[in-house]
């Protein structure tokens, strides 16, 4: 076995300036990624919902809309209570 070399101490400070340098990089980027892919399944997560909403919204509507275009909600600026009554008297 040969004797042991000496290596410059520059050389070994650049080396493990770039080991370290390259370990902390590596540690910001994944953690970097992991915070991009969680938002991005968090904005899945709300546009699917907000999608359900919307749907929900939709069937509702589409459930308590009056047959014959007679608006029975008394807060509605559309209301009009003889069309409500003449309404009810032709179904019952």
């Amino acid at each position: 076995m040969s004797p042991a070399v000496a290596v410059n101490p520059v050389r070994n400070v650049a080396r493990w300036s770039a080991l370290v340098g390259g370990l902390a990089y590596g540690y910001i980027h994944h953690n970097t990624l992991t915070a991009l892919e969680h938002n991005k399944a968090e904005q899945i997560k709300i546009d699917n919902r907000d999608r359900l909403i919307a749907q929900a919204k939709a069937e509702w509507v589409k459930m308590n809309t009056p047959s014959g275009g007679v608006v029975t909600d008394p807060e509605s600026p559309n209301f009009d209570l003889e069309k409500v009554l003449v309404h009810l008297s032709e179904t019952a």
